[in-house]
């Protein structure tokens, strides 16, 4: 069963870098707002994203929040204290935090969305310019739920959108967590390209698989496992015409201005927060909580599911004032 779950967490992990990737490239010209190509592509989205829900213990509030960037789809489950706020990697949507969820239910009040403008459920009708206006587009989601300020959890684009939030709202943000956030520290390492690249393009797909191996660290035959995270994800990179501003470095200065608690989770096994940038955020920010998991992958919320449990509630906590943080 470990050997099992781990085969189809490496195929995760390449499926992340791909996507991850793709959007690098395609990003930077793609359409003006977010939608499905195909009814197909969307239609598996659909049947996997609602199989991964069903395994909570608890089923979430579907919320569907309009605001003047269009409706963005929020799964909430209920809690004391101020509320969490997910944002997901790329070609994931709120379904990517399905093992994650479980330790958190009831801690809190946990607002999970698909972002605008990327596969999910929400809807774009205008599009997003700037890493600034997207971060308006979350704030526009805050005050239609009437939440003040939220404790932010991003992952991979997801983080690097948490960490522009932080900075364009930071009266919005009770603290940040960053869970292998790309570009807005450093780039990922080049080597990661060239395999990312021969899994994206139309090959043959004994190739395909063979990128996506090396790039999860796995086999050829434990990529052809699958599950009902891989599939969802597959057939939102492959259906899904993304429309989201491209996310770069910060600045020195930037990252200095953000004086509420920071947390930033590496993988130390594949990063694809680039080189170095453990040692960034240490000399930035000296009080940050910095860990670098040495097992970990890009895929690291899935990775350490069962560590982040207590460590991401304990460190809320100790944002308010009411615990203390583990490192």
């Amino acid at each position: 069963m470990v050997r099992t779950r781990r085969r189809l967490l490496l195929t995760t992990v390449a499926l992340l870098v791909v996507v991850l990737v793709a959007g690098v490239v395609l990003l930077r010209d793609g359409p003006e707002v977010g939608s499905w190509r195909s009814a197909e592509a969307q239609a598996t989205y659909a049947e996997n994203y609602e199989l991964l829900i069903a395994e909570l213990p608890v089923a979430p509030e579907r919320l569907d929040v309009e605001t003047p960037h269009g409706v963005v789809r929020a799964l909430h489950w209920p809690g004391a204290g101020e509320p969490v706020l997910l944002i997901p990697g790329r070609s994931s949507g709120s379904a990517q935090w399905v093992e994650n969820l479980p330790g958190w239910i009831g801690a809190r009040p946990i607002y999970a969305l698909d972002p605008l403008g990327d596969a999910g459920f929400s809807t774009q009708r205008v599009p997003l310019d700037s890493v600034g206006q997207q971060a308006d587009a979350y704030v526009e989601v805050l005050d239609a739920l009437g939440v003040d300020r939220v404790h932010v959890v991003g992952h991979s684009f997801g983080g690097a959108q948490a960490a522009n939030l932080a900075v364009w709202h930071p009266d919005r943000v009770a603290s940040v967590a960053l869970m292998e956030p790309v570009l807005v520290i450093a780039s990922p390492p080049v080597s990661l390209f060239f395999w990312a690249t021969v899994a994206s393009l139309p090959l043959p797909q004994s190739l395909r698989d063979r990128a996506l191996a090396e790039i999860g660290g796995t086999t050829v035959e434990a990529v052809r496992s699958d599950s009902p995270m891989s599939r969802m994800i597959d057939a939102a990179s492959r259906g899904y015409s993304a429309a989201l501003p491209m996310p770069g470095p910060l600045t020195d200065e930037q990252w200095r201005t953000l004086d509420m608690p920071v947390r930033l989770d590496l993988g130390g096994r594949q990063s694809l927060s680039g080189g170095g940038a453990a040692e960034r955020i240490r000399g930035l920010l000296p009080d940050a909580t910095v860990t670098v998991w040495p097992d970990g992958t890009h895929s690291l919320p899935m990775d350490r599911a069962a560590d982040f449990d207590g460590l991401l509630p304990d460190f809320w906590a100790a944002a308010e004032g009411t615990g203390d943080a583990t490192p």
